[in-house]
C-alpha cells in the first residue's frame, strides 16, 4: 500500500457468518424451499461462499447429512470474460455442475463482490453453454456499486458504497486463513 493509505474492516468473521445465514434463508423463502436449487460459486472466492450457503440451506431444510455436491457446484468463467486481451489470464479452474444439471432448475450464482457486472455477464454466458435453467439469481457478499452493465443482485450480504479508487478485499478462511471484508483507500 502507498503511504497514507487507510484500511477499514467493514465485515468481521461474525458479520460474514450472519450475512450468509440471512442470505440462505432469503433464498429458501423466495424459492419456497430448496428442491429445485443449484448454487454455482464463481472462483475464486465465490466457490467457498457457495459451499457455505449450501451447508446453511441444507441445515435450514433439516437435511444436514445430504451430500453438498448435489446442491453446490462451481462455474469457471475465464473463457467468457470480455477483458482477456487486456488482463493476463489466470489458470482455468474446473466447472463442476451438480448431477441434477441446470435444466429447469433455479441457479443461484454466488460471488464475493459485485462491481461492474462484467463477471456476472460472463457467468450468464457460461451457463447458457451448459443448460437452460428456469431462472438465474445472484447472491453476493458485497455490492459496491459502479455498474457498467444492467445487472442487479437478488441477495446481498452488505451494500457498500465506494469510490472507484477504493479497493474491497474479501478474505475467506478456506483461502486466506481468516474471514473479513476490508475497504482500502
Amino acid at each position: 500500500m502507498t503511504s497514507g493509505a487507510t484500511s477499514t474492516t467493514v465485515l468481521s468473521e461474525n458479520d460474514i457468518s450472519r450475512a450468509l445465514t440471512r442470505i440462505a434463508h432469503e433464498i429458501l423463502e423466495r424459492n419456497k424451499g430448496g428442491t429445485d436449487l443449484v448454487l454455482l460459486g464463481i472462483p475464486t472466492r465465490g466457490a467457498p461462499l457457495a459451499r457455505r450457503l449450501g451447508e446453511r440451506i441444507l441445515d435450514a431444510e433439516g437435511r444436514p447429512e445430504a451430500p453438498l455436491a448435489e446442491l453446490v457446484g462451481t462455474l469457471d468463467i475465464t473463457m467468457h470474460r470480455d477483458d482477456l486481451r487486456r488482463n493476463p489470464t489466470r489458470a482455468l479452474e474446473p466447472t463442476r455442475i451438480p448431477p441434477v444439471g441446470l435444466d429447469e432448475k433455479v441457479v443461484v450464482l454466488v460471488d464475493d463482490v459485485l462491481y461492474s457486472g462484467r463477471t456476472i455477464r460472463a457467468a450468464l454466458d457460461a451457463i447458457s453453454d451448459l443448460g437452460r435453467p428456469r431462472a438465474v439469481q445472484l447472491a453476493v457478499l458485497v455490492d459496491r456499486g459502479h455498474r457498467e452493465l444492467p445487472i442487479r443482485a437478488d441477495y446481498i450480504g452488505k451494500n457498500l458504497p465506494t469510490s472507484r479508487s477504493e479497493r474491497v478485499s474479501v478474505r475467506l478462511t478456506e483461502l486466506d486463513g481468516s474471514d473479513s471484508v476490508v475497504l482500502s483507500s
